[in-house]
């Protein structure tokens, strides 16, 4: 009778668990899908990448053949998937007949549980108001929203860290160890819970006044483990040398797009502003309680502290900071509204103590419902101005229909790469993803790119066939001192045009 009776009270416990969880993924399905289908296109060009190459993935083998880049480290011999779990996770969406339908349902489904990975840590921290906390993520920053909406292993990025750190609070560090060894096949920004690791080193040194270093064995042993037992080994360790040392040093003046440049403090203000406010109450909050900071307050503190440090030098972590200074303001904030709950309200109580038991929330659901009021609608507005999703469809049609398979493409812009190959994956390319992976293959070459592509080389037919390879040229139409020199060169000749591209065949031999 009293095992029956324990049986029940665990299943209403976990009821009362799995039902509010469900509840709250389905609002932030329907606050991202609102976001998301603000707009028929895709807010990012690498998203067409991710999406071709996970149905190439379903089609061709969880390994396929990758000669498209072949002037690059991604070049067949050395190539490495370094988004390969993202990938694999994204295959049940190649299944929709419109693969650009897939990925932006894609999208919304890994933010939204990425955001169910934030409540499940405050869950499990019993931070009081929990929902609230959880649903604020959806104001917390439009700019955030918007990257969250980008198909890119982001967000997944972000539930991995959120379960980081549940279970570095919890001290379950096989759990860390295991978490780590996916986090490397999944994305390689796997050095973060390597700073995780430190960061709790140093909170619990400063708190506690004692060295927890097996956060530190149990981390770094899974990402070395994730690293050694890989699909792709040894590659992976030599893309990811190659890939990270640019972006840790400087090592490189290639402009590799918009999102590696900081924000200035007028767009910071703008787009990230309740971020910034959370974070800033949760410095007060601590002032405000008159106690010692707790081991989970120090440690969030200090990881919103290097997201923030990370936020002003590059826009793309715009990703983590929003998020972390929430469960921050969260963690510091749990003693105050916890005092502030009477020790029993309920329906026999007088209508003062009941309102005063419903202040926090009352109060807490104002400050989310204005900033989500906010933040939602400018995050639709921002991925409405997204590129056009047929952007360079019919240049790649024709390339597909009137070219011989696997003949190479000199492009204008590397960063064209990622929708030339979502409709076309039957030529082979020059330069894309990241423009570094070019530069670092072949400088000299590279260099020479660059000075073709601005107009800077008169009659460049024969440079690109002899030295590129390539057969035929794709440019956008931004590229004029490129195209005035193209026309003036005898060697080639214009294929194709429409109002979004324009294709040349070089009639030099290679």
């Amino acid at each position: 009778m009293f095992v029956c009776k324990d049986a029940n009270i665990h299943m209403q416990k976990r009821y009362t668990t799995f039902l509010p969880a469900i509840g709250l993924f389905l609002l932030f399905l329907l606050g991202m899908a609102l976001i998301q289908f603000a707009t028929p296109d895709m807010p990012d060009n690498d998203g067409f990448y991710h999406i071709r190459l996970a149905w190439l993935m379903r089609t061709e083998g969880l390994k396929p053949e990758f000669p498209w880049l072949p002037l690059s480290i991604l070049n067949q011999q050395e190539y490495y998937d370094h988004h390969f779990l993202y990938h694999v996770a994204l295959i049940p969406f190649t299944y929709f007949a419109d693969l650009r339908i897939g990925a932006k349902w894609s999208a919304v489904i890994f933010s939204s549980l990425a955001f169910l990975a934030v409540w499940y840590l405050l869950h499990r921290q019993r931070i009081p108001y929990v929902w609230l906390w959880a649903l604020a993520l959806l104001g917390i920053s439009d700019a955030f929203l918007y990257r969250m909406s980008v198909t890119r292993a982001q967000s997944l990025s972000l539930a991995v860290l959120a379960l980081a750190v549940a279970w570095l609070v919890e001290r379950k560090y096989k759990h860390l160890a295991v978490l780590s060894f996916v986090y490397v096949w999944l994305y390689d920004a796997f050095p973060l819970l390597i700073a995780f690791a430190v960061l709790y080193l140093i909170a619990v040194a400063i708190i506690e006044h004692r060295i927890e270093y097996k956060p530190l064995l149990f981390i770094g042993g899974g990402v070395l483990l994730g690293m050694l037992i890989n699909p792709y080994f040894p590659d992976n360790i030599i893309f990811s040398w190659h890939h990270m040392l640019p972006k840790l040093t400087d090592a490189t003046s290639v402009r590799v797009g918009n999102e590696w440049f900081p924000y200035d403090t007028k767009q910071l203000l703008e787009n990230s502003l309740p971020s910034l406010v959370a974070f800033v109450s949760g410095i007060f909050a601590l002032g405000l309680s008159g106690r010692k900071m707790d081991l989970r307050t120090s440690f969030a503190l200090l990881a919103a502290l290097l997201f923030g440090f990370m936020l002003f030098q590059a826009r793309r972590f715009v990703e983590y900071f929003p998020p972390f200074a929430l469960i921050f303001a969260a963690f510091a904030w749990a003693p105050l509204l916890a005092d502030l709950r009477p020790a029993s309200v309920d329906s026999a109580s007088s209508p003062r103590k009941r309102i005063l038991a419903s202040l926090p929330a009352l109060f807490l659901s104002v400050a989310f419902v204005v900033s989500i009021a906010r933040s939602i609608p400018r995050a639709r507005e921002a991925i409405d101005r997204s590129k056009p999703y047929d952007l360079y469809a019919g240049a790649s049609l024709w390339l597909k229909e009137n070219t011989p398979a696997g003949s190479r493409v000199f492009q204008t812009d590397w960063d064209d790469f990622p929708r030339l190959f979502f409709y076309n994956t039957h030529n082979t390319y020059l330069v894309g993803l990241d423009p570094t992976y070019m530069q670092l293959y072949d400088p000299a070459l590279y260099d020479l790119w660059v000075l073709i592509t601005r107009g800077d080389v008169e009659n460049p037919a024969k440079i690109i066939a002899s030295r590129f390879g390539s057969s035929y040229v794709h440019t956008d139409l931004n590229h004029g001192s490129f195209i005035r020199v193209a026309e003036a060169d005898p060697g080639l000749r214009e294929v194709y045009r429409d109002d979004q591209a324009i294709l040349y065949e070089v009639l030099a031999s290679p």
